[in-house]
């Protein structure tokens, strides 16, 4: 319990970005450059200089256009990686931009690695390799040195809306009972997308040990699917193939170093596989794994020592847990193949494309908020430059309709005290419950629900109806029993709101899982019930928004230039007419 008084602080901006990440960092200094005058408020929930998908570092920039690649090409790969369905105006807007948020991360520190002749040393066509293991400090350091504003360890609970219009959001600090009423003329959502919803891989002590990081919960999404805001995508989630146990990225030992991925009979079974995409190498190693042929490996015993303490060299800068696993095992890279095995499941709008329905200026349906990077959907293999291409078109149209007159700027007048008073009250609640659920004890009946109905690691991330709706059933459960959730201090605090934002988030998703019935994209969105692709009825995004009012979900589908073909309540027909068209 809380003893000291909460403090309520009003704030006022003219751009507020919520999150700290690639997205947030490069929308911030980008807004800065600009218009210097401008007045730029970034609110991250941990700390900026380690916080999100960057904080450990990264070894290479996976989008970049090397030699002989366009932003043309870079868009068709992205349509054939993802069986045709993506937005391609937000893929194409994307990749025209990535070579200069890679210079510009030179430009900000971040050593390069480069050949004899100083060009970009290349890890594959559209891929370079970085020395990044201070990526997140330096990119922090360029936000600083811009002139914005940072809020540091202040998670965003809400959006303010005010007649459709997003005016700013509530924040609650995680270090002391200080709650924040921030006005501003726009927003940038730029919070990263959702882990902790299904089980891990790992559990027990080492259940946080994830490939995405477990702050990433989804809170952006949340907060758009209670105010309204439409979302896409949600049911093509992201499953990373990883070194079992450490998750360590593959792609280093595999793209790096033109390692083969073979099978427990020592085949190289990605041969027998059609269309060797990145979902399709991860079907096929479940796949291996359920008819006996596994475990699976990646077969570094081809390397010679020089090549091994190169690979743990590229670790270092990224993922050094593998670097402890070999030296526990006492073997060396090139001794031993390195075992591999699926993630649990994802909702991330960068490596999939789950996210706001944004245009390609990325503004969302609702007045005045914007999204970029893993929380913006429809744009899959963003990576860090994608993210940063999205930072900076989000920051320009924002800045585009204020100096226009668009957006201006509210004042206290526009959120009654009422208002104010309800949300400190939903945030603070936890705290003056004493006979409740904890949040580990929330989480885990939230995992189990996802893992065991709706597509975990049990089920080899396989769907059906049947167990679709056993998970809608639970789900809804769960979220009546969200008001008994605990908290004893400001922590538990947060964690108590991380997971109930997963479970809004969940919901929606278990929506998305059951409304396309067909198998588009294996593993992520596998439908043992519908398990062909089928362009003819399918060829069309799922899209949801969230009614508060009824706890229902509306879907709708839109085709890729954004015109509704058909909407229904939880399965329910609903007129087109009745439905508000997005702001795309």
């Amino acid at each position: 319990m809380i003893e000291k008084p909460w403090t309520v602080k009003w704030l006022h901006t003219d751009v507020l970005v919520i999150g700290g990440g690639a997205a947030g960092c490069n929308a911030a200094v980008t807004l800065k450059e600009m218009d210097e005058e401008l007045d730029v408020l970034v609110v991250e929930k941990a700390h900026i200089e380690r916080s999100g998908c960057l904080a450990a570092g990264i070894n290479a920039l996976n989008a970049y256009l090397n030699p002989g690649e366009t932003p043309g090409s870079f868009t068709e790969y992205v349509k054939r990686e993802f069986s045709g369905l993506v937005r391609e105006d937000l893929v194409y807007s994307i990749a025209q931009g990535l070579n200069e948020a890679a210079g510009r991360l030179e430009r900000w520190g971040v050593p390069f690695v480069k050949d004899g002749a100083g060009r970009y040393l290349a890890r594959g066509k559209r891929s370079i390799w970085i020395m990044g293991e201070k990526i997140k400090p330096l990119m922090a350091r360029a936000l600083v040195s811009s002139g914005a504003r940072v809020l540091n360890r202040v998670y965003v609970t809400n959006y303010l809306v005010k007649e459709g219009r997003v005016i700013g959001a509530y924040g609650c600090s995680v270090r002391e009972p200080k709650f924040y009423i921030i006005l501003a003329k726009a927003v940038i959502c730029a919070t990263g997308g959702a882990a902790g919803i299904y089980r891990p891989n790992n559990e027990g002590s080492c259940r946080h040990k994830l490939w995405y990081p477990p702050s990433n919960t989804g809170a952006g999404y949340a907060m758009g699917i209670r105010a309204g805001a439409e979302m896409t995508t949600f049911e093509m989630r992201f499953i990373a193939l990883r070194v079992k146990d450490v998750i360590s990225p593959t792609g280093t030992i595999a793209q790096g170093f033109r390692v083969k991925q073979v099978n427990g009979l020592g085949e190289e079974y990605l041969k027998n596989y059609p269309h060797q995409s990145t979902a399709m190498r991860l079907y096929a190693t479940v796949t291996e794994n359920r008819y006996g042929r596994g475990p699976c490996f990646l077969d570094t015993t081809h390397l010679d020592p020089e090549a091994s303490r190169k690979l743990k060299e590229a670790y270092l800068n990224m993922s050094p847990g593998i670097l402890l696993k070999w030296a526990d095992d006492g073997v060396e890279p090139h001794e031993k193949p390195v075992e591999i095995s699926g993630s649990e499941p994802y909702v991330v709008g960068g490596h999939g494309q789950a996210g706001y329905w944004v245009d390609t200026k990325r503004r969302t349906s609702l007045q005045g908020l914007f999204a970029a990077g893993d929380v913006a959907g429809g744009a899959p293999k963003k990576y860090v430059t994608g993210c940063m291409v999205e930072g900076m078109l989000a920051a320009e149209a924002a800045w585009e309709a204020i100096e226009a007159g668009d957006l201006t700027g509210p004042g206290p007048e526009d959120v009654p005290k009422a208002v104010v008073e309800k949300e400190l009250q939903r945030v603070r609640a936890p705290l003056e419950t004493e006979d409740g659920f904890s949040a580990d004890e929330l989480e885990e009946r939230l995992q189990k629900i996802m893992d065991e109905y709706a597509g975990g690691i049990s089920s080899s991330y396989q769907v059906h109806r049947e167990k679709l709706l056993l998970a809608r059933d639970q789900l809804a459960r769960l979220q009546q029993d969200l008001v008994r959730a605990k908290a004893d201090d400001l922590h538990q605090l947060l964690r108590v709101h991380e997971v109930i934002d997963r479970v809004y988030v969940a919901r929606v998703l278990v929506e998305h899982l059951l409304y396309r019935r067909e198998t588009r994209w294996r593993c992520y969105q596998e439908r043992i019930d519908y398990p062909e692709r089928d362009d003819l009825n399918w060829m069309k995004f799922v899209n949801s928004r969230y009614n508060p009012d009824t706890d229902t979900v509306t879907i709708i589908e839109r085709n890729h230039e954004g015109l509704v073909l058909h909407a229904a309540i939880n399965g329910t027909t609903t007129k087109h007419e009745n439905l508000e068209q997005a702001g795309c």
